[in-house]
């Protein structure tokens, strides 16, 4: 089996739900010795990629990739599949994901298995993704072998990359096209949207806020602590914060290294967003709330009792 991933670049550094995806691949290669490649447009980040155990990290050199473009992408993913016919793509999944690979998936006549949060072997490889807002999850087997397959942030950790050595081959393709999709921007999910799938902090807001005015407070939380804002559900469809910042089955999957909850019962359809998180602080004054069965931290209390003083500590 060949295995190539995806790993997708923002302002010079990995998107770290990609190198997850790594982390991913490298366990299928454990199970059945495949060989696992890497492609990236960074020169920086193929040469720090090269640190890792992989075969080999492939540089794509090309200047039309400078900006994101999803038919430069595509083109670019069609060449490599028919020079190195790869049994599996690997990606993270991300807003950038969502936009170009369903496409890929048509051009290449493979199965897309997307947002998937863990492998087994029965013997046979087996994805493992969340279904009806992450209630039940489906077990899913490719027929051939071949596929496209999508891991959700926090489902593997970067940090659990196994290190080694290999090549950096460099690559250019022609890319002459007539484009139907204008260059620019990286994808957004819309013109105020957020990524939060870098954040390393991330402060999220429930409705136990009680008001859109409350809001305030648990931003200047995140300030002190020099977090990201995330928010549930509920949140975002009284219209207190943009959808851009909602966590769950509907919005991001995030993987911080802290994540603290104000005012979030845990519905499953949030915590399946955030459970990859390496630390969940918690506050709520419900001893029954969900998301004090997955907390490190769990403080029971009145958040407008317990963020003041919170604050003042900072």
């Amino acid at each position: 089996m060949k295995i190539l991933c995806f790993i997708q670049t923002l302002g010079g550094n990995a998107n770290n739900n990609s190198l997850e995806s790594v982390c991913a691949a490298q366990e299928i290669s454990k199970n059945n010795g495949a060989e696992v490649h890497a492609v990236v447009f960074d020169k920086t980040i193929a040469d720090k990629l090269s640190g890792y155990q992989l075969d080999s990290v492939i540089y794509i050199n090309n200047e039309e990739l400078n900006n994101y473009n999803p038919e430069y992408y595509l083109k670019v993913l069609e060449n490599l599949n028919n020079d190195l016919n790869p049994d599996l793509l690997i990606f993270g999944h991300s807003y950038e994901t969502r936009d170009w690979v369903p496409r890929l998936s048509a051009r290449l006549d493979k199965a897309f298995i997307s947002d998937c949060t863990k492998i087994v072997f029965e013997p046979e490889l087996y994805f493992i993704r969340p279904i009806y807002q992450a209630k039940l999850n489906e077990k899913i087997k490719l027929n051939n072998g071949k596929g496209i397959i999508s891991f959700q942030a926090g489902s593997y950790s970067s940090e659990n990359i196994s290190s080694g050595s290999c090549n950096v081959n460099e690559m250019s393709f022609d890319l002459s096209l007539d484009l139907t999709v204008r260059p620019g921007e990286r994808f957004k999910d819309s013109a105020d949207g957020v990524d939060l799938s870098n954040a390393e902090v991330i402060v999220s807001i429930g409705r136990g806020v009680g008001k859109v005015e409350n809001i305030d407070m648990v931003k200047s939380l995140a300030e002190k602590l020099n977090a990201q804002i995330g928010a549930s559900r509920p949140v975002v469809d009284a219209g207190w914060l943009d959808h851009s910042y909602q966590i769950g089955s509907s919005g991001q999957t995030v993987s911080p290294k802290l994540y603290f909850s104000v005012g979030i019962s845990g519905a499953i359809q949030h915590l399946v967003g955030m459970k990859g998180a390496k630390s969940i602080i918690a506050i709520n004054k419900d001893p029954n709330a969900p998301i004090f069965e997955i907390s490190d931290y769990a403080v029971m209390g009145d958040i407008f009792e317990i963020l003041p003083k919170l604050l003042e500590e900072l």
